[in-house]
């Protein structure tokens, strides 16, 4: 389910699944959880790190990156302009350094209010080079996932990027350093068949599209219906690629404790 960013206690959003009209302040409070059904709306990557990261401890890294229209796509670079202002962020990831639970990690959070949060070279140059640095700095990896996929208007540069970005997860592993994916609705394309899925600890919220090609395009390729939950992360699971599903509001607390078993020291709640 879609957010849009608050300009206002006037804007209200629909939720999909009950079709219940919810104002932004009070899907602010419930952690953008629908209050009538339990529903769950995609969160911009603003409102993930406030639910996150502890108060004012994230410092945003690799915004220097030149946008480039590397394959001319027409418009592109007009679309990509109108995507900032409208989203409010400058790519469709965020990443820097933050605190969770008193432990310093590299934070990743992509935002599928960005372009569906498709992934194109800027995405995975800033995937590539916090997975380098947290390799220099000795600091745990956590990436939340949410994207269509490669972004159409880069090609070949587009797809470049998901052995780019698996190639840092490797430097991350010869390091010894923990890698957490939390995987949130959709993950799909080439970011499912990349970084996403090479983390230590794969976690995901209940119910999140987890594939690589989506229901619709599968149905139009076999013409058939497809199983009632299949590509939900309970079935995915199911079937060895998550390794828990966890409640949204339980994820912090979830990753604190991960940190912690891990060896960076004693969080707190």
């Amino acid at each position: 389910m879609d957010t849009q960013k608050n300009h206002g206690s006037s804007w209200f959003v629909q939720c999909k699944s009950c079709k219940a009209v919810i104002g932004l302040p009070e899907l602010e409070e419930t952690m953008y959880i629908c209050p009538r059904c339990g529903g769950y709306f995609i969160m911009g990557s603003e409102e993930r790190i406030k639910a996150v990261a502890d108060a004012g401890s994230f410092q945003e890294r690799y915004t220097d990156i030149p946008f480039e229209n590397v394959c001319d796509y027409p418009g592109y670079e007009e679309k990509f302009r109108m995507e900032q202002e409208r989203s409010g962020v400058s790519e469709a990831i965020r990443t820097g350094t933050a605190s969770i639970g008193g432990i310093s990690v590299m934070l990743g959070v992509m935002d599928a209010n960005f372009m569906m949060g498709s992934m194109g070279r800027i995405v995975g140059e800033r995937i590539t080079r916090m997975m380098h640095d947290a390799t220099l700095e000795k600091l745990p990896v956590v990436l939340f996932t949410a994207s269509g996929g490669a972004r159409m208007q880069e090609g070949i540069i587009a797809l470049m990027q998901m052995a780019k970005t698996a190639g840092a997860a490797a430097e991350l592993d010869s390091a010894g350093i923990p890698y957490f994916v939390v995987l949130t609705s959709p993950t799909t394309g080439g970011v499912s068949a990349s970084f996403a899925m090479l983390g230590d600890v794969i976690l995901a919220e209940p119910k999140a599209l987890i594939c690589f090609a989506g229901p619709r395009l599968v149905y139009q390729t076999i013409k058939k219906e497809l199983p009632e939950g299949f590509q939900l992360a309970e079935d995915v699971m199911k079937h060895g690629f998550v390794d828990a599903i966890v409640e949204r509001r339980q994820i912090r607390n979830t990753l604190v404790h991960l940190l912690n078993l891990y060896g960076y020291g004693k969080g707190v709640d």
